[in-house]
């Protein structure tokens, strides 16, 4: 009976079950949404058991509409949507409070108090990150502060704290594993991503108990065997886990220090491999955990872009330009160039390297001539500017420059933008036949672990390319380009 690695990706919107094969080729997918839930502006909370049900749901679909026994899975690998903190009951197993959602804005004035107290420096140092409300530790005190009787009961060792990753092993092992792995307690602003520990000072500034905080674990080993009543009798090894960014760098297989891969989603998400040596940020960027495999540990930098295919919905719902995303493509290739229009899409405000929240979207160089084509191009072109801002930043903190550019997300498949994108950085950009490299590398690390593929250079002869884009644009012309995109941002920053 032919065996598959099961991948469960745990993401922002919905759930889905991925069985892979051994030429890491999908072999099903099963997806389901879940509730998003606004309690008040800037506020966002998902329901974790809905989540757990949600998991339950697509690993039962995937299998029956797969055909596929439970006992023809090797081992599951679980990647999931980082920083989203559950804090629940030891004895009951019940949440104290909603999971508090990584884009969740309401612990902003606990990290203000952080760093009106001067502790900016000693969370970076120490974590390699911002204190920001993005990351689980103010999203644990929030709880434990916030909820009847949490904090008493999280100090009398009652309470489990956990990112997605650590709530489903724990609750498919049938509560017997409390870990996580290195990629996710990096995410954590509780890790001491050096010492390889939970840092006492961090957790005794954010007045978080010890006793609540898991495990961490490798991000390729047997965790636990799932309980016989959650996987249809079945004992099966949870063998793989890493954060969703980082498992899409291993899908990726950039195992080697300097390579680079960007995902394209609503924003971009650019990781770097750094090898075994954590490179501190100068320049605006994270320094964080890719994986801990083999005995070893090896870091990456990475940058987020907070607006790309999300500019691409706001031409088609917004301003009505077009009824599918994938039309933006034809009317960017009815021009010849944006006739010197430039978008800056900071909706949000500005992600790496600027990191300022109070800028807002610009546009400029518009004329009587400026078209919708030229105005779609502009858009599409600022996500390739904004990705050369993010690898610039980069090369410069690591002092390595960029070879090649790996792809995946949902807008690598507008040719128009790989093709400036590769132009504008003046590398090969390289898109894979599989772009599901998230749900792929949580397989990758899952079946390492249970000896389904031998080693990485196996997984690596596995990675397969649908296309490469080369520059064809000269040295000036990019120059001029670039020059007047640094423009633009400036000018959108003055403007407030």
């Amino acid at each position: 009976m032919e065996q598959y690695i099961l991948s469960l990706d745990q993401g922002t919107t919905s759930s889905r079950a991925i069985l892979f094969n051994q030429k890491g080729e999908i072999v099903h997918v099963a997806q389901k949404e879940f509730t998003q839930i606004f309690p008040k502006p800037g506020w966002v909370e998902h329901n974790a058991n809905e989540i757990w049900g949600s998991i339950l749901a697509v690993v039962a679909s995937v299998l029956s509409e797969a055909n596929v026994k439970p006992e023809q899975i090797a081992g599951i690998g679980i990647t999931n949507q980082r920083e989203t903190t559950v804090v629940w009951d030891k004895e009951t197993g019940q949440p104290v409070y909603n999971a508090i959602v990584w884009q969740s804005r309401q612990t902003a004035d606990i990290c203000e108090e952080l760093k009106t107290k001067g502790l900016s420096d000693t969370f970076q140092n120490k974590t390699g990150l911002l204190i920001d409300a993005y990351f689980s530790g103010t999203k644990v005190k929030w709880i434990l502060d916030n909820v009847e009787g949490a904090r008493e009961n999280a100090e009398a060792g009652k309470l489990l704290f956990g990112t997605i990753d650590t709530w489903l092993i724990w609750k498919l092992s049938g509560g017997k594993a409390h870990v996580t792995d290195y990629s996710n307690a990096s995410r954590t602003l509780m890790y001491n991503i050096y010492e390889l520990r939970w840092d006492d000072e961090l957790l005794e500034h954010l007045n978080v108990p010890k006793s609540m905080l898991p495990e961490v674990r490798p991000s390729s080993e047997v965790y636990a065997s799932t309980a016989p009543f959650h996987f249809f009798g079945q004992e099966v090894p949870i063998a793989g886990a890493a954060g969703d960014q980082q498992a899409a760098l291993f899908g990726q297989a950039c195992y080697e220090k300097g390579m680079v891969k960007n995902t394209y989603g609503t924003g971009c998400f650019m990781l770097m491999n750094t090898g075994e040596k954590a490179v501190p940020s100068k320049h605006g960027l994270l320094t964080t955990i890719a994986w801990g495999i083999n005995g070893k540990v090896e870091y990456a930098l990475e940058g987020s872009i907070f607006v790309a295919g999300s500019a691409i919905q706001w031409l088609r719902d917004g301003l009505r330009m077009f009824k599918d995303a994938k039309e933006s493509e034809r009317y960017a290739q009815k021009v010849e160039s944006t006739d010197g229009v430039y978008v800056v899409p900071a909706f949000v405000g500005l992600g790496a390297p600027y990191w300022d929240s109070d800028v807002r979207g610009a546009v400029f160089g518009l004329t009587r001539g400026t078209s919708k084509e030229h105005f779609i191009r502009a858009t599409l072109e600022s996500l390739a500017y904004q990705t050369k801002d993010v690898l610039t930043a980069m090369e410069a903190d690591s002092g390595i420059s960029l070879k090649k550019l790996r792809v995946d997300g949902g807008a690598v498949k507008n040719n128009f933008l790989m093709e400036f994108q590769c132009g504008i950085l003046g590398v090969p950009v390289e898109r894979p036949v599989i772009n599901e490299t998230t749900a792929l590398g949580a397989a990758y690390l899952a079946g390492l672990a249970v000896g389904y593929w031998k080693d990485q250079s196996e997984i690596s002869s596995q990675w397969a390319i649908d296309q490469t884009f080369e520059p064809k644009m000269g040295e000036n012309k990019r120059e001029e380009l670039y020059g007047g995109w640094k423009k633009a941002v400036h000018a959108a920053m003055v403007f407030k």
